[in-house]
């Protein structure tokens, strides 16, 4: 059956089930027209565009051959799962992708059936896919479990883990490793996809299977024996990988956007697979759309483009970013000191280490997506007299808080915390807020916490920290742009434990940790206008405290406020713990503690996310008319 090119097929697929009156020949078409889906839409709200078009075919091929959502689809990281929603009743909301109120960037449960499992981290699908597949056997419901996950996050440990267990257990689990690098081997043509079919045959699995049966009644060594040696014999044939020794048939490469091979593999493993099976596929990124295709990096994440020319649309110029300013400051830093050395986890351009790296590429680590090894091997490091720099955003040092504990702090190691996206994020959501890194770490002994409140403060942290000698440092910056102050040759360093005061007053105080600063001086304004005398004063320190400055703002004013883009328990939390300690509450001080609500909040715009955390100009002086219980007067500005 021919399609009429005025027809797309994808009109005919709303969910996956459609799929049953499609014919195979008609797949590359509903292919095309996904991409183009696709394509348009992102470029009309931004978000994560090279991924998504790399496994097209594969997302086309998986809902044609599995029975989703009975069968379990979960995609590692969920940067890809573009396609996935279009062809899984979203398609008439896919221009709301990561906008308030919209399609999340990322799976997740609460939004479609077709998302078993949430996820915006990597290398997390194949050990939910081994739960999902032990819970069915223990359930008697018989399903496939499918993980797709990238050679990227291939490189966390937690997917090696997941692996020899799936393999100890001889699950029924089909994990699809995409890999869009071709960093392990690259499919070989008609050959190549002849063998993987061969391979995923019943006749190859039904051997595996008898062998396996019947040297279980020689013991458990000999069956051991015997199943290495038929595994190594065929791997001279398909080519043998480690997957085996896990415990994984192997089956691939093959060419993960050729319809005509994914599908009698998918098919073959669907009907003869009794244990754990990984099929390597390999894959473009940015497949179909030559500006995406010629810079993968480039458009793995985007903003607004023009799809006709792959132009990127420009942001206004402005401020630079935090991330710029700490990557100039940290290289400051680097030239004056050799002993300086910055470590990142497959993030190095997201923490600007790619800039340290163009200048000293012998002290730059990327250790892939490995967090918990990126900080024991800082620790490591600074044993031996480094400095090391571990730059990492908020919400993937979480990934890593044992080895901060146990291998950091307890030792009182040396090691320096730089935390990007601090914070709220904007478009990317709940999993990659920065809400909870002041917390967790502030309650660690001897743990100095630090909190930039502009480009300049920032790059004074980084030097105090390149200084500090004595125990683990960490200083947060949030994503995006400055306010525009004017930077420093080179930053200062800053007498530890010790905040500052911006503005005098005398009946108001408003203690910041962090770049709300700014609203709390535009705050400030507002109350001196209506009678109500401000002092602002930026912290700097969320431990140690500056004693001396909590007591002067507790015992001079009747208002204190402290303001933080971080969850509770943070910085205002152990405010809290000293005023109550010193008996400083029991004068009739009021104190108002402003932090990130006690929720998940979902994407939205920053100013928005604000507005809603009451976070805002409008926010802090809400909580001071409150904290005063007097009317609020007429103030002479307008909260977006």
């Amino acid at each position: 059956m021919t399609q009429s090119p005025h027809t797309p097929v994808l009109d005919k697929v709303s969910v996956p089930s459609d799929l049953d009156h499609i014919e195979d020949s008609e797949l590359p078409a509903l292919a095309d027209d996904v991409r183009a889906e696709m394509i348009d839409a992102v470029s009309r709200t931004g978000g994560h565009l090279g991924a998504g078009l790399g496994v097209v075919e594969l997302t086309v091929a998986i809902h044609k051959v599995f029975n989703t959502p009975h069968d379990r689809l979960i995609f590692d990281v969920g940067h890809q799962c573009y396609p996935h929603k279009i062809l899984t009743g979203r398609r008439d909301r896919i221009r709301t992708l990561r906008q308030q109120d919209g399609l999340s960037g990322f799976t997740k449960r609460a939004e479609s059936e077709y998302d078993p499992f949430g996820a915006a981290h990597s290398s997390t699908s194949i050990s939910a896919g081994l739960g999902m597949a032990v819970a069915s056997d223990l359930q008697d419901t018989p399903r496939n479990v499918i993980s797709v996950i990238g050679d990227g996050a291939m490189s966390a440990g937690m997917a090696y883990e997941a692996l020899n267990n799936a393999g100890a257990l001889d699950a029924r689990l089909i994990v699809i490793l995409n890999d869009n690098d071709m960093s392990i081997a690259p499919p070989t043509g008609a050959m190549s996809a002849y063998l993987a079919r061969l391979a995923s045959g019943r006749t190859y699995m039904g051997m595996r299977d008898i062998g396996k049966k019947m040297t279980a009644y020689l013991g458990q060594t000999m069956d051991r024996a015997i199943t290495r040696a038929f595994e190594h014999a065929r791997g001279y044939v398909t080519g043998g990988t480690m997957f085996e020794e896990l415990g994984f048939y192997h089956i691939g490469p093959i060419d993960g956007h050729n319809l005509d091979h994914l599908l009698p593999v998918l098919r073959n493993v669907r009907d003869n697979s009794n244990g754990p099976v990984i099929i390597h596929v390999v894959t473009q990124k940015g497949k179909g759309y030559a500006p995406a295709e010629a810079a993968s990096d480039k458009y793995h994440g985007v903003g607004k483009f023009d799809v006709i020319t792959g132009t990127l649309a420009k942001a206004k110029p402005n401020a630079p970013s935090y991330t710029s300013v700490f990557a100039k400051a940290l290289i400051k830093e680097g030239e004056a000191d050799d002993k300086v050395i910055a470590v990142t986890a497959a993030m190095p351009s997201g923490t600007g280490l790619d800039k340290f790296n163009d200048i000293f590429p012998d002290r730059c680590f990327d250790v892939g997506i490995a967090e918990q090894h990126a900080v024991t091997f800082a620790a490591g490091a600074a044993t031996e007299g480094l400095k090391p720099f571990v730059a990492l955003y908020s919400t993937f040092l979480q990934r890593a808080y044992d080895q901060v504990v146990h291998d950091v702090a307890i030792q009182k190691l040396p090691v320096r915390f730089p935390i990007d996206r601090a914070g709220f994020v904007g478009a990317d959501g709940p999993t990659h807020a920065g809400s909870f890194d002041t917390t967790f770490l502030a309650t660690l002994p001897d743990f100095v916490v630090m909190a930039a409140s502009d480009e300049a403060q920032l790059m004074h942290i980084t030097r105090t920290a390149a200084a500090y000698d004595e125990g683990p440092i960490s200083f947060r910056y949030p994503r995006g742009e400055g306010v525009g102050v004017e930077l420093p040759e080179r930053g200062s360093i800053i007498e530890i434990g010790k905040g500052r005061v911006v503005k005098e007053g005398t009946k108001v105080a408003l203690l910041s940790f962090g770049t709300r600063l700014a609203d709390c001086l535009l705050a400030a304004e507002d109350l001196d206008a209506s009678g109500l005398s401000t002092t602002v004063a930026d912290a700097r320190f969320a431990k140690p405290l500056d004693h001396d400055l909590i007591r002067r703002l507790a015992a001079e004013h009747e208002v204190l406020i402290t303001i933080e883009e971080g969850a509770v328990g943070g910085f205002g939390s152990h405010v809290a713990h000293y005023l109550s300690h010193e008996g400083l509450l029991d004068g009739g001080l009021k104190f108002r503690p402003l932090v990130m609500p006690d929720i998940y909040m979902d994407q939205a715009s920053p100013d928005n996310m604000y507005m809603q955390a009451k976070l805002d100009r409008a926010g802090i002086i809400d909580v001071v008319f409150k904290a005063l219980g007097t009317e609020k007067t007429v103030l002479p500005f307008s909260s977006k």
